[in-house]
């Protein structure tokens, strides 16, 4: 029963960042936003990059549950753990280019953290 709690948590992670890139997929500029740097110009070209990241962000979101449905545990702890690269490449870029301190800590960071965590438990979890 304490493998639940990370395994809802990962579910809601996996969840959260499917919904988030078909955001980015179905309109870009709407939530672009958000992300904690300045909204890029709305012209075809910046919607095509941010649907590039929306993209990456459902395949990301739909692995993780697809690993929760055929493979163990340890496999979705394995997964997260690499993943999290994404969230703390997000933080990083925002930081070094000027962007809002409190969305790469708050939303991209606390994802990392949240991200390595999760995967850990369940990575150690019998």
């Amino acid at each position: 029963m304490h493998n639940a709690i990370p395994l809802s948590i990962a579910a809601l992670i996996a969840v959260g960042v499917t919904i988030i890139g078909c955001s980015y997929l179905v309109s870009p500029e709407r939530i672009s936003g958000s992300f904690g740097l300045k909204p890029p110009a709305p012209d075809a070209d910046t919607r095509a990059w941010l649907r590039l990241k929306g993209i990456r962000d459902v395949a990301s979101g739909l692995l993780v549950l697809t690993m929760m449905l055929t493979g163990d545990r340890r496999s979705v702890g394995i997964a997260l753990i690499a993943f999290a690269i994404i969230p703390l490449g997000d933080m990083s870029i925002i930081l070094g280019s000027g962007g809002s301190k409190s969305a790469a800590f708050s939303i991209h960071g606390l994802t990392c953290v949240v991200m390595l965590v999760v995967g850990l438990l369940l990575i150690h979890a019998i």
